[in-house]
C-alpha cells in the first residue's frame, strides 16, 4: 500500500497537498485555498489544481463560493453523526464481504500496524498515529470484494479528523481508539466477522461522538449544535 507520489498525476498531487494542509491544521474551516498558492508550492500549473479543487468540493472538503473561491468546509454536528455512521456501515460491510482475505498475512499486517500505532502514541508522534490509523482502516477495507467500500472510505478520509477542526490531538481518545482497533483485530483473528463489523460501527460512532463533544465545546461553535 504505497502512497508515494511516484505515480500520482498532477491533479492527484494537488489533491494530496490540499488534504495535507487541511489535516495538519495549516488551514481551517473558512480559510481560502488558492490555485496560485498550491501552484507555487508544487511547481505545477493551475489547471490540474482546479481539477483537484472541484473533486475535493464534490466530496465536502472544500466549498466553492462566488467571488471568494474555494474555502475549507467545516462540518456541523449532524453531518458528523451521518459521516461516522456511514464510515461504520461501509467499513463493516467491507469486512464481511472480504472475510476470506483476513488470512495470516493480512492479520500479521494488522498486528504490525497496531504495534506501530502504539509505539507512535507512546512517543506522542501524533502525525504517525494519524497515518497508522488511516492504514488500519485501509487494511480492513482493501479487498477484491470491496473496491467501492475502499473508495468510499478514502473519500471520507479526514472528514472525522480533529485537526481539520482545529482540535489538537487528544491522547486519551487516541488510546481508546487503539484499544478498539485491538478488539476488532481479535475478532477478525477469531473468525467473528459479524462481531468485527459491529465493533467497527461502535468505533466510528465513538469517534464521531468525541469529535462532536470537542467541537461543541469550542468558542463560536454552539451555533452548530
Amino acid at each position: 500500500m504505497d502512497h508515494s507520489n511516484t505515480f500520482m498525476t498532477k491533479a492527484e498531487l494537488a489533491r494530496h497537498h490540499i488534504q495535507s494542509m487541511i489535516l495538519s491544521g495549516a488551514v481551517g474551516p473558512g480559510d481560502r485555498i488558492t490555485t496560485r498558492e498550491v501552484s507555487t508550492a508544487l511547481g505545477i500549473s493551475e489547471t490540474p489544481i482546479r481539477e483537484a479543487i472541484r473533486g475535493l468540493a464534490s466530496e465536502g472538503w472544500l466549498d466553492i463560493q462566488n467571488h471568494i473561491g474555494a474555502v475549507v468546509q467545516g462540518l456541523r454536528t449532524e453531518q458528523i453523526k451521518e459521516i461516522s455512521a456511514l464510515r461504520g456501515l461501509v467499513c463493516g460491510l467491507a469486512i464481511e464481504l472480504g472475510a476470506l482475505n483476513f488470512d495470516d498475512k493480512r492479520l500479521g499486517m494488522i498486528d504490525r500496524n497496531i504495534e506501530a500505532y502504539a509505539d507512535a502514541l507512546e512517543r506522542k508522534d501524533y502525525q504517525l498515529v494519524a497515518e497508522k490509523n488511516y492504514e488500519f482502516h485501509e487494511l480492513l477495507c482493501d479487498s477484491p470484494q470491496s473496491p467501492w467500500c475502499r473508495r468510499l472510505i478514502e473519500n471520507m478520509h479526514g472528514q472525522m479528523s480533529a485537526q481539520r477542526h482545529g482540535i489538537p490531538p487528544q491522547h486519551h481518545r487516541l488510546g481508546e481508539a487503539l484499544e478498539e482497533h485491538k478488539r476488532i483485530r481479535d475478532m477478525l483473528r477469531a473468525g467473528d466477522f459479524a462481531g468485527a463489523a459491529n465493533m467497527v460501527k461502535t468505533h466510528e460512532k465513538n469517534t464521531g461522538d468525541f469529535l462532536i463533544e470537542m467541537i461543541s465545546g469550542m468558542p463560536g461553535q454552539t451555533r452548530q449544535k
